[in-house]
């Protein structure tokens, strides 16, 4: 029986203590029962199951000899930083769901774990309770891995997708899935897509061995996304995702985060609504897909006892994934070449031969029920001089990165 405590009984932690108590005897059978013998919060939770293990001081955690691994599921880089770099300098394993930290301080904490003989894992900081971390780290150990690709976050594809299917106002939907628990009361994380830019950075971090600053990767979020850009969407037979990239190159990491058009043939169009969806090209296997849960209570908790139970399976190894805190060499984004799409005002028969000579060559698109505009599928080019190009253009209305051939 290993001893091990809770950091935070939230969302996250009670489903930690859930999953725990529903699983027992399944754990257990896998040769490593676990028991929660303390839960960490500022607050009481009378007629809980777990009510009389919660207590107020950490430090009555950190000096129990008994406990073996924490899993923290406070979130924030202020005292979950601090409690679980104090566990692991005591030996402790920690075991954390908090992305926000693992990606400002992942490198350090995981040195830490090292020199004491002890673990930091997280998987579930990423995707949830699909096994990405582990995928990377241990299932493509023979692979040179190429490029990740995939939708990683919930809220955002919950959003799309209804405002795909429905042709909703993107402020209606974000409403709708705040009232269902899908978006924060403050969903700046999720629309303006920093949550599945830190999921990238951690990710390329652990393919490259060195630390990927998720600030330095182009963000563009959501909420710029009208109406008319799904009626394009349709008019291609397309879809709109928020996509999380990192090609990975001689030239460095080549990172971004934005919405696009993926084609109807991509696979990651398996993820609707709040699942979440991860493509990685290795150079031996090729393409793998990773599909599930990117969130939610069980989910994610579900991850991190997977975590617990590695860590109280090998005392005194160091287990999991890592990178050093030396920055990533990264690719100059302006210069990778990718498709886009343009709308644009006026007639395509009058302005044809204008966006040709600007864009090249490519083909227009019309929509229903979108009048006065038009739009334009260009071909690949520089992501640099495509900004350019647009910024310098009179009447461009909205862009997006487009996967499918320009060709049509």
């Amino acid at each position: 029986m290993t001893e091990i405590a809770i950091l935070g009984y939230g969302t996250v932690g009670s489903g930690v203590a859930e999953v725990i108590g529903t699983n027992a005897e399944l754990i257990a059978a896998r040769g490593c029962a676990l028991h929660v013998k303390y839960i960490l919060d500022l607050r009481d939770f009378p007629g809980d199951p777990y009510g009389e293990r919660v207590v107020h001081d950490f430090t009555c955690i950190l000096d129990d000899p008994e406990i073996k691994v924490i899993c923290e599921t406070m979130g924030g880089v202020g005292a979950a930083y601090q409690f679980s770099k104090q566990a692991l300098e005591k030996g402790i394993s920690v075991c954390t769901s908090n992305k926000e930290l693992v990606e400002l301080h992942g490198a350090e904490l995981s040195r830490i774990a090292k020199e004491n003989h002890c673990s930091y894992l997280f998987e579930a900081s990423v995707g949830g309770g699909i096994p990405l971390i582990r995928t990377i780290c241990q299932g493509l150990t023979a692979e040179k891995i190429e490029k990740i690709y995939g939708i990683l976050n919930g809220t955002t594809n919950y959003i799309l997708t209804k405002m795909d299917r429905e042709g909703a106002d993107f402020d209606a939907v974000l409403k709708e899935a705040q009232a269902n628990g899908y978006a924060e009361k403050d969903p700046t994380a999720d629309i303006e897509a920093h949550d599945p830019c830190r999921k990238i950075a951690i990710l390329a971090s652990l393919v490259t061995g060195k630390k990927v600053d998720w600030k330095n990767i182009r963000c563009e979020g959501i909420t710029k996304l009208e109406k008319a850009d799904f009626a394009y969407a349709w008019a291609l037979d397309a879809q709109i995702k928020l996509v999380a990239m990192s090609e990975f190159t001689e030239k460095g990491c080549y990172a971004c985060v934005s919405p696009r058009l993926l084609p109807a043939d991509s696979p990651l169009l398996c993820a609707q609504d709040v699942f979440n969806a991860v493509l990685i090209h290795s150079n031996m296997l090729d393409d793998s897909l990773y599909y599930g849960r990117g969130a939610g209570k069980l989910a994610t908790a579900s991850a991190v006892v997977g975590d617990a139970i590695e860590a109280a399976a090998n005392p005194g190894r160091t287990m999991g994934g890592s990178w050093s805190e030396e920055a990533a060499l990264l690719g100059d984004i302006d210069e990778y070449e990718q498709g886009y799409f343009v709308r644009l005002s006026g007639a395509a028969d009058a302005r044809r031969e204008e966006v040709q000579k600007v864009f090249g060559n490519g083909y227009t698109v019309e929509a229903k029920g979108v009048p006065g505009e038009f739009g334009y599928v260009v071909q690949k080019m520089r992501e640099g001089a495509f900004l350019e190009k647009i910024a310098a253009m009179e009447g461009v209305l909205g862009y997006l990165r487009y996967d499918a051939p320009a060709e049509k």
